[in-house]
C-alpha cells in the first residue's frame, strides 16, 4: 500500500535519491533546507520529492526522482498527485524545471503541465560539468506550469 510522508528532518538522508534528479549536491542544497520533502513509500522507498515556495501564489517542484527499477510504475505520477493536492489551498501554480529531453517533457505534460518559459543555458552556467539526459546534453531549463 502507498504512503507518502512528509519529512522534516533529516533530509539529507534521501540524498541519494534526489542526486538523480539534480546531480550536484551544492545545487540540491540550494531547495532542500526551505523545501517540502515528501518520500513515497511502497513496502520500501521507491520515489521523493522536493516543493519550494516560489511567491504568494506559486510552488515549484524542484525535485522529483525514483529509483531506476521503479520507474514507469506510476510512483512519479502518484507523487505529483499527492503534491498538487497538498497545495492546492495555498498556491494557485505549481512550476517545474527540467532539461530539454522529449522523455521527461512527455512526463510532466501528461501530468497537467503546460510550457511556459526557458532559462537558456541554464545547466551550462549553473553546474560545474556537462549534464546529460537520455544521451542529450542539457543547456537550457524548460520551465512547464500548471494551475492547482
Amino acid at each position: 500500500m502507498i504512503r507518502i510522508d512528509k519529512i522534516a528532518e533529516n533530509k539529507k538522508q534521501f540524498l541519494d535519491l534526489l542526486l538523480l534528479a539534480d546531480e550536484q549536491e551544492d545545487m540540491i542544497d540550494r531547495y532542500l533546507p526551505k523545501g517540502d520533502l515528501f518520500a513515497l513509500y511502497d513496502d520500501d522507498l521507491k520515489s521523493v520529492c522536493v516543493v519550494a515556495r516560489v511567491d504568494g501564489e506559486t510552488c515549484e517542484l524542484k525535485n522529483i526522482a525514483t529509483y531506476p527499477e521503479y520507474q514507469g510504475k506510476g510512483y512519479g505520477r502518484a507523487l505529483i498527485k499527492h503534491v498538487s493536492d497538498n497545495y492546492k489551498n495555498e498556491y494557485k501554480y505549481m512550476l517545474v524545471g527540467t532539461g530539454e529531453t522529449p522523455a521527461i517533457l512527455s512526463f510532466y505534460q501528461g501530468s497537467g503541465f503546460k510550457l511556459s518559459h526557458r532559462i537558456e543555458n541554464f545547466f551550462t552556467d549553473n553546474y560545474d560539468h556537462p549534464m546529460f539526459e537520455d544521451g542529450i546534453q542539457l543547456v537550457d531549463m524548460i520551465y512547464l506550469k500548471k494551475e492547482l
